[in-house]
């Protein structure tokens, strides 16, 4: 009997141990929800400059996803309050079709909210496909030793035809289509299909070139260097006319738009989804399905 005391009342600490720490578990669930809310609404009742990042590689599914960027710049271009829109760039670029579908959609929303400006800032590097969608900006700014342009387009694999010889291993691949199989890196290239790439890539090529002309207009300079994939200092750039001035966020949100009260209108990751992942528990996985559903989605 007093062993079954000794048990009950250890069952009984350990229950209210579990307890509190699913209380726990909750309140700070909670917390970061508000202050997630606070920090995606906060000042957005007040004049301010709207901020939105393009940061990482440009893909789908990722932080700088096409849908990502364009929910955040309508949101800042809906908000009456918003004086101007940063878009805060650090991206080595991505998918020319995210790239291009993020330029469309700011020269759409600029043609709708002709009041509002919408500035550029490159930091480390806004090359490539990131470079590709600043162009579609009323002004672009970077820091002199920010890394700017790279305006082409890569395609790069590998080729395993010799070593497959070496080792005796031979290749069964079966299609219906006569270049169904054509880029596959187990077997011998063929010139028609190489050439066949190499127009596809130049027509991507000329797609990018014409948005950044029809994005930049007469302040690009007359420079044979200017479209052929190499990257510049943001001081070369300015020369060149692919930025508009030297600047940070901080600098254009004070100088040039006029308003220091900044805004971030970034769409995040659910908290609660972001917390329990990082939790690692299955009792932080059960209340964060119990009250989100975890899913981002266009406006």
């Amino acid at each position: 009997m007093l062993q079954l005391g000794v048990e009950q009342r250890r069952s009984r600490r350990w229950g209210v141990f579990f307890k509190l720490l699913t209380f726990t578990y909750l309140f700070i669930i909670l917390a970061l929800f508000n202050s997630s809310m606070n920090l995606a609404g906060g000042g957005k009742g007040e004049s301010h400059t709207a901020i939105v990042d393009l940061s990482g590689v440009i893909a789908a599914n990722e932080d700088a996803a096409a849908d990502v960027i364009v929910t955040g710049l309508r949101a800042a271009f809906e908000d009456e309050n918003t004086k101007g829109i940063i878009l805060r760039i650090n991206s080595p670029g991505g998918s020319p079709v995210q790239s291009g579908y993020v330029y469309d959609e700011i020269k759409r929303l600029k043609a709708l909210n002709p009041e509002t400006k919408l500035y550029a800032v490159i930091s480390d590097i806004g090359a490539s496909g990131a470079y590709y969608i600043a162009a579609a900006a009323d002004e672009i700014y970077a820091d002199k030793a920010s890394l700017v342009g790279s305006i082409g387009v890569t395609s790069a694999g590998f080729g395993f035809v010799d070593t497959m010889d070496k080792v005796g291993v031979k290749r069964r691949s079966y299609t219906a289509g006569a270049h169904k199989g054509f880029l596959d890196p187990f077997s011998p290239e063929r010139e028609d299909e190489v050439q066949f790439w190499q127009s596809v890539l130049k027509t991507t090529h000329n797609q990018f070139i014409g948005k950044v002309k029809e994005g930049r207009g007469d302040r690009l300079k007359d420079d044979p260097l200017m479209f052929t994939g190499l990257v510049w200092s943001g001081e070369q750039a300015l020369e060149l006319g692919l930025i508009d001035a030297l600047g940070s966020p901080g600098f254009v949100a004070r100088e040039i738009i006029g308003e220091e009260n900044v805004v971030n209108f970034t769409p995040k990751p659910d908290p609660f989804e972001k917390f329990t992942q990082r939790l690692g528990t299955s009792i932080g996985s059960a209340i964060s399905n119990s009250v989100t559903s975890g899913q981002m989605s266009l406006q």
